[in-house]
């Protein structure tokens, strides 16, 4: 409360704290939702603007998904059907294709990272108040819609190619949300070498050298029984697996997990459980790291 001298005019002291009142500038920068917000719109309308990474990350899914089921639809039906599932390869191969367009678009995320170094962006949101987690998570939810988006595409086409979605939109909504849970530690990974590497081809080759090998170690595209051992050993550490695991089990509606053995749920909960514990532990480490290195990422460090 401001003093006042006995003919009711304000003191000095009263004035100065009026004064200190009005004249304090506001805090810098946004809220820590204003700054998510602000990124997020940022590398949406970079999206807009530059198709091509979109495109790039969705032409290759649907090759692999027209290609896989004309050639090797035939030879692949066995396969599944000693597997114990009585389905056609289009509906069989559906969800992995669903989780390569999140590994393929969680690729080009620290592509756009590397570009925004290349050309000073990064060192001028460095520069701001911005805070450096809600800088990482606006720029992860632009990239997570698009996966949706392309997640739904692909969906689409395998129905119009012969694949049957068991579980309807409700399904369909599943696969979308396994796949961003399932992007977000390879789109942390992706951000984290381009902070490291600042250097584009880097960028690409490491994410590349992870991805397609995984994808073929995996439940992808063959029932595991019906591969090499040492692949069936690889496959349960392989995060491709839970996440392709999980989307054909919303897909089916039953439990097809072949890696971890689970019964103390019903039905598709005994693989969708299970791989859902394992994919929020990898997003919530990888998450950390990228965050970390993009809290400890200066100026000079980027440049």
């Amino acid at each position: 409360m401001s003093s006042s001298t006995a003919d009711g005019g304000p003191t000095a002291e009263g004035e100065a704290t009026g004064r200190g009142a009005t004249d304090r500038p506001a805090r810098a920068g946004n809220s820590f939702l204003g700054d998510v917000w602000v990124n997020f719109m940022r590398w949406n309308l970079k999206a807009v603007r530059n198709p091509f990474v979109l495109v790039v990350s969705l032409v290759q899914p649907i090759i692999f998904l027209v290609l896989f089921t004309e050639v090797f639809g035939n030879v692949a039906a066995g396969a599944i059907r000693r597997g114990g599932l009585q389905i056609g390869y289009e509906t069989y191969l559906v969800p992995a294709i669903a989780i390569q367009v999140s590994l393929a678009a969680a690729a080009t995320s620290g592509v756009g990272l590397v570009n925004d170094i290349e050309n000073g962006m990064f060192e001028k949101v460095l520069v701001t108040p911005m805070n450096r987690a809600a800088v990482f998570i606006g720029k992860t939810s632009a990239e997570l819609l698009r996966i949706v988006v392309q997640i739904g595409i692909i969906l689409g086409l395998g129905v119009l190619l012969g694949a049957e979605i068991g579980t309807g939109l409700v399904g369909a909504l599943g696969v979308m949300a396994v796949g961003v849970l399932f992007s977000l530690w390879f789109i942390s990974l992706s951000n984290t070498l381009a902070v490291i590497t600042k250097d584009q081809e880097s960028t690409i080759i490491g994410a590349n050298l992870l991805q397609f090998p995984l994808l073929f170690v995996s439940s992808a595209f063959l029932p595991l029984e019906s591969l090499p051992g040492w692949i069936q050993t690889v496959a349960q550490f392989n995060p491709i697996t839970y996440g392709v695991d999980a989307a054909r089990a919303i897909i089916l509606d039953q439990d097809v997990m072949t890696v971890v053995e689970v019964t103390r749920f019903d039905g598709l909960m005994n693989t969708l459980v299970p791989a859902v514990v394992v994919l929020v532990v990898l997003d919530l480490v990888l998450g950390s790291i990228a965050v970390y290195m993009l809290t400890r990422a200066t100026s000079a460090s980027v440049k």
